[in-house]
Protein backbone atom coordinates (compact mmCIF):
# COMPACT_ATOMS: atom_id res chain seq x y z
CA UNK A 1 0.00 0.00 0.00
CA UNK A 2 1.16 3.70 -0.46
CA UNK A 3 2.23 5.87 1.98
CA UNK A 4 -0.50 7.99 3.59
CA UNK A 5 -0.64 11.55 4.27
CA UNK A 6 -2.97 13.61 6.37
CA UNK A 7 -3.24 17.20 5.25
CA UNK A 8 -3.51 18.32 8.76
CA UNK A 9 -1.84 18.98 11.81
CA UNK A 10 -5.01 18.89 13.51
CA UNK A 11 -4.68 16.09 16.76
CA UNK A 12 -8.59 15.29 16.51
CA UNK A 13 -8.06 14.59 12.94
CA UNK A 14 -4.56 12.68 13.77
CA UNK A 15 -6.27 10.58 16.64
CA UNK A 16 -9.25 9.45 14.46
CA UNK A 17 -7.16 8.25 12.29
CA UNK A 18 -5.06 6.34 14.52
CA UNK A 19 -8.39 4.77 15.77
CA UNK A 20 -8.63 3.27 12.55
CA UNK A 21 -5.14 1.25 12.85
CA UNK A 22 -3.93 3.81 9.68
CA UNK A 23 -0.31 4.16 9.45
CA UNK A 24 -0.02 8.02 8.41
CA UNK A 25 2.36 10.89 8.34
CA UNK A 26 0.85 14.61 8.99
CA UNK A 27 1.95 17.04 6.78
CA UNK A 28 0.42 20.74 7.72
CA UNK A 29 -1.36 22.06 4.30
CA UNK A 30 -0.77 25.41 3.02
CA UNK A 31 -3.84 26.95 2.43
CA UNK A 32 -5.53 30.14 3.81
CA UNK A 33 -9.05 29.09 4.24
CA UNK A 34 -10.95 32.46 4.94
CA UNK A 35 -14.01 31.31 4.43
CA UNK A 36 -15.44 32.61 7.95
CA UNK A 37 -18.91 34.62 7.71
CA UNK A 38 -19.46 33.41 4.40
CA UNK A 39 -23.06 31.65 3.64
CA UNK A 40 -22.37 27.95 3.23
CA UNK A 41 -22.60 25.84 0.15
CA UNK A 42 -20.85 22.62 -0.09
CA UNK A 43 -19.12 23.56 -3.17
CA UNK A 44 -16.87 25.87 -0.75
CA UNK A 45 -16.17 23.70 1.46
CA UNK A 46 -15.18 20.88 -0.66
CA UNK A 47 -13.02 23.33 -2.74
CA UNK A 48 -11.42 24.17 0.84
CA UNK A 49 -10.74 20.50 1.56
CA UNK A 50 -9.35 20.11 -1.77
CA UNK A 51 -7.08 22.69 -1.65
CA UNK A 52 -5.53 21.34 1.18
CA UNK A 53 -5.05 18.24 0.00
CA UNK A 54 -3.22 19.48 -3.26
CA UNK A 55 -0.82 22.45 -1.35
CA UNK A 56 0.91 20.05 -0.28
CA UNK A 57 1.86 18.16 -3.20
CA UNK A 58 4.90 19.49 -4.93
CA UNK A 59 6.09 18.13 -0.78
CA UNK A 60 5.95 14.61 -1.67
CA UNK A 61 8.96 12.27 -3.10
CA UNK A 62 6.98 9.17 -3.47
CA UNK A 63 3.30 8.17 -4.41
CA UNK A 64 0.80 8.23 -1.91
CA UNK A 65 -2.64 8.62 -0.90
CA UNK A 66 -2.83 12.38 0.68
CA UNK A 67 -6.09 12.86 3.32
CA UNK A 68 -7.36 16.32 3.95
CA UNK A 69 -10.49 17.74 4.96
CA UNK A 70 -12.00 20.96 6.45
CA UNK A 71 -14.96 20.84 8.99
CA UNK A 72 -17.60 24.00 9.69
CA UNK A 73 -20.24 24.49 12.46
CA UNK A 74 -23.24 26.53 10.25
CA UNK A 75 -25.88 28.42 11.76
CA UNK A 76 -28.87 29.51 10.02
CA UNK A 77 -26.51 29.02 6.21
CA UNK A 78 -23.46 31.04 7.76
CA UNK A 79 -20.31 29.41 8.14
CA UNK A 80 -19.13 29.88 12.08
CA UNK A 81 -15.23 29.66 12.24
CA UNK A 82 -12.27 29.33 14.95
CA UNK A 83 -13.20 32.19 17.53
CA UNK A 84 -11.08 35.23 17.29
CA UNK A 85 -11.12 35.94 21.40
CA UNK A 86 -13.31 35.33 24.76
CA UNK A 87 -16.05 37.36 23.15
CA UNK A 88 -16.26 35.78 20.15
CA UNK A 89 -16.01 32.45 21.45
CA UNK A 90 -18.77 33.48 24.04
CA UNK A 91 -21.17 35.28 20.62
CA UNK A 92 -20.92 32.31 19.04
CA UNK A 93 -22.01 29.65 21.85
CA UNK A 94 -25.03 31.71 22.15
CA UNK A 95 -25.83 31.93 18.45
CA UNK A 96 -26.20 28.00 18.93
CA UNK A 97 -27.77 27.95 22.35
CA UNK A 98 -30.88 25.98 22.51
CA UNK A 99 -30.60 25.14 19.03
CA UNK A 100 -29.84 22.60 16.17
CA UNK A 101 -27.32 23.52 13.96
CA UNK A 102 -24.94 21.80 11.14
CA UNK A 103 -22.14 20.58 11.18
CA UNK A 104 -20.50 19.45 7.76
CA UNK A 105 -17.12 17.57 7.16
CA UNK A 106 -15.92 17.47 3.56
CA UNK A 107 -13.37 15.25 2.91
CA UNK A 108 -10.96 14.96 -0.43
CA UNK A 109 -8.84 11.77 -0.80
CA UNK A 110 -5.99 11.85 -3.80
CA UNK A 111 -3.94 9.10 -5.50
CA UNK A 112 -1.06 11.39 -6.58
CA UNK A 113 0.03 8.35 -8.56
CA UNK A 114 -3.23 8.45 -10.46
CA UNK A 115 -3.93 12.02 -10.03
CA UNK A 116 -7.38 10.41 -9.08
CA UNK A 117 -9.48 12.66 -6.65
CA UNK A 118 -12.21 11.76 -4.51
CA UNK A 119 -14.39 14.53 -2.99
CA UNK A 120 -17.70 13.39 -0.64
CA UNK A 121 -19.03 15.53 2.36
CA UNK A 122 -20.89 14.58 5.78
CA UNK A 123 -23.60 16.51 7.25
CA UNK A 124 -24.47 15.87 11.30
CA UNK A 125 -26.91 18.19 13.60
CA UNK A 126 -25.76 18.97 16.90
CA UNK A 127 -29.03 20.28 19.19
CA UNK A 128 -27.93 22.51 21.90
CA UNK A 129 -30.02 22.61 25.75
CA UNK A 130 -30.92 25.75 26.64
CA UNK A 131 -28.11 27.18 28.64
CA UNK A 132 -27.17 29.88 31.17
CA UNK A 133 -24.29 32.35 30.02
CA UNK A 134 -22.83 31.51 32.82
CA UNK A 135 -22.16 27.78 31.66
CA UNK A 136 -20.88 29.04 28.42
CA UNK A 137 -18.31 31.24 29.72
CA UNK A 138 -17.60 28.41 32.48
CA UNK A 139 -16.83 25.71 29.26
CA UNK A 140 -14.66 28.79 27.40
CA UNK A 141 -12.85 29.77 30.45
CA UNK A 142 -11.86 25.39 30.60
CA UNK A 143 -11.35 24.43 27.69
CA UNK A 144 -10.19 27.55 25.80
CA UNK A 145 -11.54 26.79 22.41
CA UNK A 146 -9.95 29.08 20.14
CA UNK A 147 -9.00 26.91 17.37
CA UNK A 148 -12.53 25.26 17.07
CA UNK A 149 -15.10 25.58 14.12
CA UNK A 150 -17.65 27.06 16.24
CA UNK A 151 -16.36 27.53 19.40
CA UNK A 152 -16.74 24.17 20.91
CA UNK A 153 -15.36 20.23 20.31
CA UNK A 154 -17.51 18.22 20.81
CA UNK A 155 -15.72 15.51 22.85
CA UNK A 156 -15.06 17.80 25.41
CA UNK A 157 -18.16 19.16 25.98
CA UNK A 158 -20.20 18.71 29.22
CA UNK A 159 -22.98 16.13 28.82
CA UNK A 160 -25.55 18.96 29.60
CA UNK A 161 -24.70 20.67 26.79
CA UNK A 162 -25.88 18.37 24.13
CA UNK A 163 -29.72 17.81 23.83
CA UNK A 164 -29.23 15.47 20.65
CA UNK A 165 -27.00 14.59 17.78
CA UNK A 166 -28.30 13.11 14.30
CA UNK A 167 -25.27 11.82 12.14
CA UNK A 168 -21.89 10.50 13.01
CA UNK A 169 -20.44 11.24 15.78
CA UNK A 170 -16.78 11.46 14.31
CA UNK A 171 -17.71 13.96 11.66
CA UNK A 172 -18.63 16.41 14.33
CA UNK A 173 -15.31 15.65 15.69
CA UNK A 174 -13.62 16.90 12.46
CA UNK A 175 -13.03 13.28 10.30
CA UNK A 176 -16.52 10.86 9.20
CA UNK A 177 -14.20 7.85 9.90
CA UNK A 178 -16.73 5.68 7.66
CA UNK A 179 -16.95 7.83 4.63
CA UNK A 180 -13.21 8.08 4.85
CA UNK A 181 -12.90 4.52 5.08
CA UNK A 182 -15.10 4.29 1.60
CA UNK A 183 -13.60 6.33 0.01
CA UNK A 184 -9.80 5.02 0.50
CA UNK A 185 -11.23 1.76 -0.48
CA UNK A 186 -13.25 3.78 -4.23
CA UNK A 187 -9.52 5.15 -4.73
CA UNK A 188 -7.13 2.30 -4.27
CA UNK A 189 -9.66 -0.01 -5.44
CA UNK A 190 -10.22 -2.51 -2.76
Amino acid sequence: MKHIILASTSPRRQELLENLGIIFVPVAPEYDENILNKTFSYELIENVATKKGESILSKLKTPAIVISADTVVINNDLILGKPKNFDDALNMLSLLNGKTHKVVTSVCVIDTDTNKKIIKSETSEVTFNNLTTEELKNYIYEYEPYDKAGSYGIQELPESFIKEIKGEYDNIVGLPTKLLINMIREITNQ
